[in-house]
């Protein structure tokens, strides 16, 4: 027996274990993982998307919310690390939430995170469009942009139809277009297209007014929030990556070291060569970033820099439904969800659950084509995908917390020891900061449920999951382990935890 297929023996074994058998192939190396969880986070798309209205709302400094923000998630995906260790199951969230505390639990967690991760397919592809319009030379009006959404997602749809090798070597090809591209760009404008020394990072230039900048660093900082997630897709194919509870952490960590490091010199050099901030500012320069290009590489390169850009919003919008799917299988695989039947079919032949791989085509696309009624629908959906991810990372987090103060004890090859409680406490409490933050409202002058738009989707998400869970009771169909993190003696009763 080769070293290959005993490995693959000892995950399977582990998987049983777990009360489950995998019908994925472990066709994911370790690159491979960290691809998807860097094209996922992909600097490029979160940098690019929302760049503009981060300066423009708060100028230069606005860039130090990368530090904020990686900081924070690092120590999420140090958490994660030692859940996936421990239980490396396809789905990630939802099944990490079942075994950490129970089945109701796990459910909303779940159902938070599909919605979240449905949205977010929709706002990388809507973004995407401007650049889609640089490219070919069309007018980005709302309707063009629509359509090319909904293009960019049958593309990624296709190419996760095409199984896991082929998934991985698309993640591959994406990180390394990506980074390259970035690197490239990046020391272009710095050499060539330089206006501003790095003293700019500290100047505000008039965006607090007479105030303290610290609410308009703050509303600026959607950027950053926008930026780090992703990392937690290297744990949605779990079953699909040989020796998981080492690997997976791994490719955690490096999502967020080489993701964050990338997207801070993306954000750097596009900073620096801003010719006029005041311009952004009072609106008179609406698109800094396609005008910086434009300017420094004319035209023509300007066309080619968009179309690696646009490869990075193709590999994002195919990491992101790689994961939904995943998650959508793995509720399904637990009979969690309604059409649990047609959703937990799985193809053989390509190894990829097909139709909740088109779940997560189908919705994204119709949430572009509503988008259709909103003047801003970006800000909008962007905002909203930011809440429902970090929503659903810190039901995970306290889920975590929860354990570990019943005597949970992580077993897997990767352990934070002694730093573990604290580490999570300091998650958590970054986590709950983001949220509030994400979505407090800052706009007065329009309608009050146009001011909290952000915090009314959640809090409607949160109540439809609800009344479905109580009402369809689909969270105790499953037999499959549940709370067993906790030890046996510290357990709520089953008929307590959330058997129908």
């Amino acid at each position: 027996m080769s070293t290959s297929d005993s490995r693959g023996g000892t995950d399977d074994a582990r998987l049983t274990e777990l009360g489950y058998t995998s019908e994925f192939r472990r066709d994911m190396s370790l690159w491979a993982n960290f691809s998807l969880g860097f094209t996922y986070l992909s600097p490029v798309v979160s940098t690019y998307t929302l760049f503009g209205l981060a300066l423009a709302t708060g100028g230069p400094p606005m860039i130090w919310s990368f530090l904020l923000a990686g900081a924070g998630q690092f120590l999420v995906a140090l958490v994660y690390g030692e859940i996936v260790a421990q239980y490396p199951l396809a789905g990630g969230i939802y099944p990490w939430s079942r075994r950490l505390w129970g089945r109701r639990w796990a459910w909303m967690s779940g159902w938070v995170y599909l919605i979240a991760l449905l949205v977010t397919i929709t706002s990388v592809a809507y973004g995407a469009g401007p650049y889609i319009a640089l490219l070919f030379g069309f007018r980005p009006t709302v309707e063009a942009t629509v359509l090319c959404t909904i293009g960019l997602i049958v593309v990624a749809t296709l190419i996760n139809y095409a199984g896991t090798r082929v998934l991985s070597m698309a993640a591959i090809i994406g990180f390394s277009a990506e980074l390259i591209g970035a690197l490239i760009v990046g020391f272009w404008l710095l050499f060539t297209h330089r206006y501003h020394g790095l003293g700019v990072l500290f100047d505000d230039f008039g965006t607090a007014g007479t105030g303290s900048y610290l609410p308009v660093f703050l509303a600026a900082g959607i950027i950053g929030f926008y930026q780090y997630y992703g990392f937690e897709a290297c744990g949605d194919t779990a079953e699909e990556v040989p020796n998981p509870g080492k690997n997976v952490p791994k490719a955690m960590r490096r999502t967020i070291y080489i993701g964050g490091a990338a997207a801070s010199f993306a954000c750097l050099t596009l900073l620096l060569a801003v010719p006029d901030y005041q311009a952004v500012i009072s609106g008179a320069d609406p698109d800094p970033l396609i005008n910086v290009l434009n300017s420094a590489f004319g035209t023509v390169g300007a066309r080619v820099v968009m179309g690696v850009v646009l490869i990075s919003f193709l590999s994002c919008t195919i990491s992101l439904q790689a994961a939904a799917g995943r998650l959508a299988y793995s509720y399904a695989r637990d009979e969690m969800i309604i059409g649990y039947k047609m959703l937990r079919k799985f193809s053989h032949a390509r190894h990829v659950p097909p139709y909740a791989l088109l779940l997560a085509g189908i919705v994204p696309a119709l949430l572009a084509v509503g988008s259709l009624v909103s003047t801003d629908a970006l800000t909008k959906i962007v905002s909203f995908a930011i809440l429902g991810i970090y929503l659903a990372f810190q039901m995970v987090v306290l889920a975590a917390l929860r354990a570990r103060m019943k005597g949970w004890q992580p077993t897997g090859e990767f352990q934070l020891g002694r730093w573990g409680m604290i580490v999570n406490v300091g998650a958590l409490v970054y986590g709950i900061g983001a949220m509030v933050n994400i979505s407090w409202p800052r706009t007065p002058e329009p309608p009050w449920y146009d001011n909290y738009i952000v915090l009314l989707c959640g809090v409607v998400v949160v109540a439809v999951g609800l009344v479905y869970m109580f009402t369809t009771h689909h969270y105790g169909r499953s037999d499959a382990p549940a709370g067993d993190a906790i030890p046996a003696e510290r357990r709520p009763e089953p008929g307590r935890e959330g058997r129908a």
